[in-house]
């Protein structure tokens, strides 16, 4: 596959470079030629002279002047480097997490900022709307195409007081381009791992897009993007008993001594404790596409209407799975056995269901609508929105005797689906008091609700294939807010802003019901809170290559359906409490950083911060069979972040680190975790990178370190390099681009350049390479 995909490659640039090398050529008459004079050709793409970001204040505002700690990935920073997925173009940035274990199949994915752990404390935008989902408040990266994105604007720290919930860590604003003139792209891409079976292997991408800008004022962008993986082994099945007094159902009845089986190797869990590798679940794959349609129409210069309707989806299943365990050759000739596959032992305590795991998809349809326009020197704009996750599902094999066994031909499972909707409006006002006064003023509105549905079904290979309903849990919850942003400059050089947000959220309609089941079906009553988010900032220039930033503001978080509603049994007669009663999580915070111009194209900067959380929400081990989630704890997270870049006409060297101390201060749910670090968050991070846009050439080499995590709140999952451990590691990424012709550019990237192993709960990618073909005309 992979020299054949090479040869159409090759192919394909050749007859594309020697067409447009004969469009070239041939005269034109001076009505017919558009071609740009050298003198007006456009600069790069990622110059960063007056860089502009919006996320910051809300309004326009140059990078060197924003109050707070803020970055911008550029999509020509994508380009250099082998993006596959958004979430992942934002791991080089300072101070950011993301948390991506085994690679594009990974449905865990998240970004977390400034030592303030899981993805529900942070506040991901799409075009300024909302892309946190109502049920637990996470985003879905899945099928989210990173060719549709102009830019990545992150700003880091307590953003409620312009954002409102979930913007704890800070706030990502993923802005979508617009074409400028007629263009369209055709990409196309074949990667494989260097070793079979240790990477995403057999990895393709297709990716179309048009976009046009008609009559000076409708701008239409339309995409296509698609990629598929065959995946590889990312989970193993790890057992507490060591393979012996093997039960071959289908051999007989006959019991082979434990000196007959070989296969397995011995390992531990995360914490020490005596573990054995028996097999694997088989080949993680995956795939996922992306339908974009954009349409943007300018009344007048200041008067612009835009509307965008987005599809992703994404699916994820295994192949066979393998077993390692097998029979000796002496013992199958005496007892005169006719297979060595073992999948069953220890009378079936272990059984053929311990090596299958479930399949899963979803699916989302975005459709977002805004305007803006302007009075004299006054500025409006409207932003409104639909999230609406319509299938969200994942199976799971039985592994009880009722209703069934699952086997690894099919057999029982459950299907567990949580449909969501979530609408979003948001309006703002920008009004130039004087000179040196700018207020912002606005409001928003955001409803959701999610339904959580679970079903026996009879092939757990088949979502399809449903018996009865075993659980039903939902709720929805409703948030008002209105804001105030006043923007004053005291001196030239000196600018003070100062803010707030009053939240009221509610929610109703919650209910749970395991079907069947003692104390069920359960209602809840409606309830509601409020919060109040301030912020205070100063940008101080005291010269020109000289900027001073310090901030202090208070954010919050509230508590999602899921922690309020989802209340249910396992089969091992635990049950798992939801409590209507949550209170919104906050958090205290502020910063310091100063940013120094060196000479001609070197910079450096420094930030400090501090983060105060409150009413943490955690669950509470009630009794052997009880647990609720409660507000139970506070924490506190200090770091420093350093950054140096140096830019040289062609070449860009750039390299950050961040250190993070996250600690849990008091936590009643769980005692033990007080003192121990926040899960999930690294103390250590750094990136190093060069990069080089020479000619024809474009290439770069990245090196991202992030240092051990902890996913018990105990810190006691202290051993690395087994399963489920969350390691250290050091990774290089590498890619080199060619642009043949001024239509097609041909890129080769490796990744984990140097086959780095380590686990990340999952096993993780080793080496693979990538091969892409980019037409744009």
């Amino acid at each position: 596959m992979g020299k054949g995909f090479a040869a159409l490659i090759v192919g394909v640039l050749m007859l594309v470079c020697a067409e447009w090398s004969y469009a070239a050529e041939a005269p034109a008459s001076p009505e017919e030629s558009t071609e740009i004079p050298a003198a007006a050709e456009p600069k790069a793409p990622d110059a960063r002279l007056d860089e502009v970001v919006v996320t910051a204040t809300r309004s326009e505002k140059s990078l060197d002047n924003v109050p707070g700690d803020a970055h911008v990935v550029t999509r020509r920073e994508i380009e250099k480097r082998n993006v596959r997925t958004v979430d992942e173009a934002l791991k080089y940035v300072p101070g950011v997490y993301d948390r991506r274990g085994k690679g594009l199949m990974d449905t865990l994915s998240s970004i977390t900022l400034r030592g303030i752990p899981d993805a529900k404390r942070t506040l991901i935008l799409k075009d300024g709307m909302v892309m946190n989902d109502s049920y637990t408040g996470n985003v879905t990266w899945g099928g989210m195409s990173v060719d549709d994105i102009e830019r990545i604007e992150v700003v880091e720290g307590p953003f409620s007081s312009l954002y409102g919930g979930n913007a704890i860590g800070g706030v990502v604003n993923i802005i979508t381009k617009m074409p400028e003139k007629r263009e369209a792209t055709m990409k196309t891409g074949y990667g494989t791992s260097q070793y079979r079976g240790t990477a995403m292997d057999d990895l393709r991408k297709v990716y179309l897009s048009y976009g046009d800008r008609l009559f000076n004022a409708l701008s239409l962008f339309v995409s296509y993007g698609y990629q598929q993986t065959n995946g590889f082994a990312t989970d193993l099945n790890v057992q507490s008993t060591m393979p012996d007094n093997v039960n071959l159902l289908k051999q007989k009845g006959k019991t082979v001594p434990t000196n007959a089986i070989k296969g397995w190797y011995w390992t531990t869990d995360n914490k020490g404790n005596n573990r054995y590798v028996i097999g694997d679940k088989g080949d993680n794959r995956w795939w996922d596409d992306a339908i974009t349609a954009r349409a943007s129409y300018d009344f007048s210069k200041v008067t612009k209407l835009t509307a965008s309707y987005e599809r992703t989806r994404y699916e994820y299943n295994r192949d066979e799975p393998h077993t390692y365990l097998q029979i000796s050759l002496p013992e199958m000739w005496r007892q005169n056995l006719t297979t060595t596959l073992v999948y069953n032992y220890n009378n079936n305590a272990v059984r053929e269901n311990s090596f299958v795991s479930g399949n899963g998809g979803t699916e989302i349809a975005r459709y977002a609508l805004s305007f803006e326009t302007a009075i004299s020197d006054v500025k409006a704009k409207l932003n409104a929105g639909v999230l609406d996750t319509y299938r969200d599902w994942y199976t799971t094999p039985s592994s009880s005797k009722t209703p069934g066994y699952a086997t690894i031909d099919g057999g029982w499972g459950k299907v567990s689906s949580t449909p969501a909707r979530s609408y979003f409006s948001d309006l703002q006002v920008t009004i130039p008091l004087a000179a040196n006064n700018i207020l912002t003023v606005g409001g928003s509105f955001k409803h959701g609700k999610a339904d959580n549905s679970e079903y026996d079904i009879t092939n757990w290979k088949d979502e399809t294939s449903r018996t009865s309903l075993t659980y039903t849990a939902g709720g929805k919850d409703t948030s008002y807010a209105v804001f105030v942003q006043d923007e004053y400059s005291i001196l030239s050089n000196l600018t003070a802003y100062l803010g707030f947000r009053q939240d009221w959220w509610s929610t109703e309609d919650g209910y749970a019901n395991q079907i069947g089941s003692a104390g069920y079906p359960k209602s809840y009553d409606s309830r509601s809170a409020s919060s109040f988010s301030p912020k205070f900032a100063l940008v101080y220039k005291p010269f020109d290559s000289t900027t001073l930033r310090s901030s202090v503001g208070k954010a919050f978080r509230a508590p999602t359906v899921y922690e309020l509603y989802r209340t249910w049994t396992s089969s091992t007669g635990i049950t798992y409490y939801g409590n209507p009663d949550l209170k919104p999580e906050t958090a205290v915070s502020w910063d310091f950083s100063a940013e120094q111009g060196l000479w001609k194209g070197a910079k450096v900067k420094a930030t400090y911060f501090e983060n105060y959380l409150k009413n943490l929400i955690y669950r509470k081990k009630i009794s052997d069979t009880q647990q609720e989630y409660i507000n139970a704890g506070k924490a506190e997270s200090r770091g420093v972040v350093a950054e140096i870049e140096q830019r040289i006409e062609w070449l860009r060297l750039f390299a950050n680190a961040t250190f993070t101390d996250a600690k849990i201060k008091e936590n009643t749910a769980s005692p033990a975790s007080e003192g121990k670090y926040l899960t999930q968050v690294p103390r250590r991070m750094y990136n190093v990178g060069l990069e080089i846009e020479k000619g024809p050439f474009l290439y770069s080499i990245t090196g991202n370190y992030v240092s051990k995590r902890y996913a018990s709140d105990d810190n006691s999952d202290i051993v690395n390099g087994v399963w489920t451990s969350y390691d250290p590691y050091f990774v290089v990424n590498t890619k080199l681009s060619y642009k043949a012709c001024k239509t097609a550019t041909l890129s080769l990237a490796i990744d984990n350049l140097f086959n780095r192993n380590y686990f990340a709960y999952y096993k993780t990618p080793g080496r693979s390479w990538y091969t892409e073909l980019t037409l744009n005309f």
